[in-house]
């Protein structure tokens, strides 16, 4: 009873600061309403009894990938736009309906999962435990997990390469013009 009550409650937050992530026009509060949304879902997989998802989804995403995306924001300094025209209203309908059919959707799950609830055993949970996940990581997928970390790997050094200041062509050519008229300078 008590972990339906707390799921209910941090899906509410995580609807509401959904909502906000789409209602907000400035950018920077959108990402801070995002940032509520990892945190919820952060709590509904505490509740779900699964600690290392949720760890991964504080530390991922509302750590690192807001941080990042933070920064591109304050980087681009995006300023507050004006009114515009409002253009394709029917949207608000549409998503409107949409939203209905996604309520309506979420009631019949629950219905399902707690007529079926009553027929399960009930047991010890064991998945998303961390130990459960690194005997997986290194067992049975081992092979997916090192592809990925040598791709992680490629990206890094790709991006060290990209990063690295080369001198423009026109650059070059200015430096060199520069040159060539100091020394004519030097030579009159």
């Amino acid at each position: 009873m008590v972990e339906s009550v707390l799921f209910f409650i941090f899906a509410g937050m995580a609807i509401g600061c959904a909502i906000c992530v789409i209602w907000h026009n400035n950018p920077l509060y959108s990402a801070i309403s995002l940032v509520g949304v990892f945190i919820s879902l952060a709590c509904i997989y505490l509740t779900l009894a699964s600690p290392f998802i949720a760890i991964t989804q504080i530390l991922v995403y509302a750590g690192a990938i807001m941080v990042l995306v933070i920064f591109v924001i304050m980087l681009l300094n995006v300023d507050e736009e004006e009114d515009k025209p409002l253009r394709l209203s029917y949207l608000y309908l549409l998503g409107g309906g949409l939203g209905l059919a996604l309520f309506a959707q979420a009631i019949f799950i629950m219905y399902a999962v707690t007529k079926t609830a009553a027929k399960m055993p009930t047991s010890e949970p064991t998945m998303g435990l961390s130990k459960n996940i690194g005997k997986a990581m290194f067992t049975e997928y081992l092979l997916p997990v090192e592809i990925v970390g040598f791709m992680l790997l490629m990206a890094i050094i790709g991006s060290v390469i990209l990063a690295r200041k080369h001198e423009p062509d026109a650059l070059k050519l200015v430096k060199e013009s520069e040159r060539e008229l100091r020394k004519e300078e030097d030579f009159n």
